[in-house]
């Protein structure tokens, strides 16, 4: 049950969630409707987390995909991961890199997150790993990516929030 339950859909300042996709109209989630709950945090975290899936991050959508589930992973976030898979997927992620993600197959991204997440920072091995593929700005985009998942995911989790009607688990077992 969520602690702090979505506030219902037609009771969502627009406004303020229209920082998330201006000019669209958002679906009803339980993760927007958690933001719902606090419009000028909503307007603050949604219009800044939107340049991280938008077109204006420098960051691949697969890297940003794979590092996202690795987080979500980690950080036990069922919501997080949910979400996430289908992105990935429609980002070109396969369900063999999914799995390998879910196992943490050493990769540099995986270790990216590993030791983000561990050590606030990143080994030399692991920088210069990812500074061989990715320039200054996809490195500066992948740090924040990943802070940002950690932060979103705290905030599910704590929160509670349950995943949305018809989203599947996605294989979400804890078996470690």
């Amino acid at each position: 049950m969520n602690r702090i339950p979505p506030l219902p859909y037609d009771e969502w300042d627009t406004e303020a969630m229209a920082s998330f996709a201006p000019g669209r109209k958002l679906l009803p989630s339980n993760a927007l409707g958690l933001f719902a709950q606090h419009p000028e945090l909503a307007t603050a975290f949604l219009g800044y987390s939107r340049y991280l899936l938008s077109r204006r991050s420098t960051l691949p959508p697969r890297t940003r995909e794979l590092a996202i589930l690795r987080v979500a992973w980690r950080r036990r976030c069922q919501y997080e991961w949910s979400q996430h898979v289908l992105i990935a997927r429609k980002a070109g992620v396969t369900d063999e890199e999914i799995d390998a993600i879910r196992v943490g197959k050493p990769t540099p991204i995986t270790r990216a997150v590993d030791e983000l997440e561990t050590d606030s920072g990143l080994s030399d091995d692991t920088y210069q790993a990812l500074a061989a593929d990715l320039n200054d700005r996809q490195l500066m985009d992948l740090v924040f990516t990943i802070g940002t998942y950690g932060l979103l995911a705290m905030v599910l989790n704590t929160f509670e929030v349950e995943l949305d009607p018809g989203l599947p688990a996605e294989n979400f077992t804890i078996t470690e």
